[in-house]
C-alpha cells in the first residue's frame, strides 16, 4: 500500500532571545531520500519527497545554524524501524557535540549495546504511543547492560495512560528513563492531570528526565495552553529536564506544522534565565556527556 508523504518543515527563523553557548536540541530526527536507506514496511508515512539524505544534513545544519544550537541528539525515527543506518551514519557526520537514540528489539544482545556505544548511541527508545520493536519487559531485561554502557532509555508514553503503572520499575531500574514530549498527556494540558503527580515525584527523586518538547503534537501556536504543565515540571526538578525542536516534525497526524523557534519562544516565557540555561546547556550536557 503506498504512503503518505511527510511535509517538509518551513524555512528556520532564529528564536526571540538568542540562546546561549553549548546550547543543545536534545530532540530531532534524520531522514533522507526514499531509497538510501531501508524503510520499515510497519512505517506509517514516507519522509518528504525532495532532499536526498545530503541534503538534509545541509537543512539540519541549517536548523541548528539558524536557532542557534552548537550540539544536538538525532532521535531514530520508527519510519526506518530497527535499521539504525541513517540515524549512525548522521551522529557520524554532523561529529563532535552530537549523540543518537536507537531502536533495539527485545531480543537484542550484548553485541548490539557494544555497538551502539561505539556508534555514539546514547539511548534506546521505548515508544508507547506510535508502537515500536521494544516492549517494557525487554526494556527492564537489557536495563543492566545499559547501565554497564552508560546508556539509558528514553521512552515516548501518555502520562495518563502509562505513568503510574510504570513508576514502581522506574524506580528499580539501575538507569535513567528520558521521556519525550513532556509526556505527552493524552487530555487535557493541565499540571493536575493524571500521571503528572507521579512524573514530577519521579523528576523530584531524579529517576527520570523530561523532554519539554513538542507542544505542537498537543496544543496550537503559541502554545500557552501547556505553560502551566511546562512550569510545573521545570519547578518539579529543573535539573532533570530538556528541550528538543522535534525537528522536521514527523507524522503531525492532524497536527499543525510548528515553526521550531515559536517552541523555544514557548519555553522562554515560562522559565527563568538560570533554569533556560541549565535545560539548554548544563543538563543535556551531563546527560549525553558533552
Amino acid at each position: 500500500m503506498d504512503k503518505p508523504d511527510a511535509l517538509m518543515p518551513p524555512a528556520p527563523r532564529g528564536p526571540s532571545k538568542p540562546l546561549p553557548k553549548g546550547a543543545c536540541d536534545a530532540h530531532v530526527h534524520l531522514v533522507a531520500g526514499l531509497d538510501e536507506f531501508t524503510l520499515w514496511e510497519g512505517r506509517v508515512e514516507n519522509p518528504a519527497p525532495g532532499p536526498d539524505f545530503a541534503q538534509w544534513i545541509n537543512l539540519y545544519r541549517q536548523h541548528l545554524d539558524t536557532m542557534g544550537f552548537e550540539r544536538g541528539v538525532i532521535v531514530h525515527s520508527i519510519l526506518y524501524g530497527t535499521d539504525n543506518s541513517v540515524t549512525v551514519e548522521a551522529v557520524r557526520q554532523m561529529g563532535d557535540g552530537f549523540r543518537g537514540v536507537g531502536l533495539l528489539p527485545d531480543d537484542a544482545d550484548e553485541s548490539a549495546l557494544e555497538q551502539f556505544a561505539r556508534w555514539n548511541i546514547c539511548a534506546v527508545r521505548l515508544n508507547y504511543v506510535h508502537g515500536g520493536v521494544l516492549s517494557w519487559d525487554g526494556a527492564k531485561t537489557i536495563a543492566p547492560a545499559l547501565a554497564d554502557r552508560n546508556l539509558h532509555i528514553q521512552m515516548l508514553c501518555h502520562a495518563d495512560q502509562h505513568m503510574d503503572q510504570l513508576a514502581d520499575d522506574i524506580r528499580a531500574l539501575p538507569v535513567p528513563v528520558v521521556f519525550d514530549h513532556i509526556a505527552w498527556p493524552s487530555g487535557p494540558l493541565s499540571p493536575h492531570a493524571a500521571g503528572i503527580d507521579t512524573l514530577c515525584a519521579l523528576l523530584a527523586e531524579g529517576h527520570v528526565w523530561v523532554k519539554l518538547s513538542a507542544l505542537y503534537r498537543m496544543c496550537e501556536a503559541p502554545y500557552a495552553d501547556a505553560a502551566e504543565l511546562v512550569a510545573r515540571l521545570v519547578k518539579a526538578n529543573p535539573e532533570r529536564c530538556l528541550w528538543g525542536s522535534d525537528w522536521p516534525h514527523l507524522m503531525l497526524n492532524g497536527a499543525s506544522m510548528p515553526h521550531a523557534a515559536d517552541l523555544l519562544d514557548a519555553l522562554d516565557a515560562v522559565v527563568s534565565d538560570a533554569d533556560r540555561h541549565a535545560i539548554l546547556v548544563d543538563n543535556p550536557a551531563r546527560l549525553f556527556g558533552f
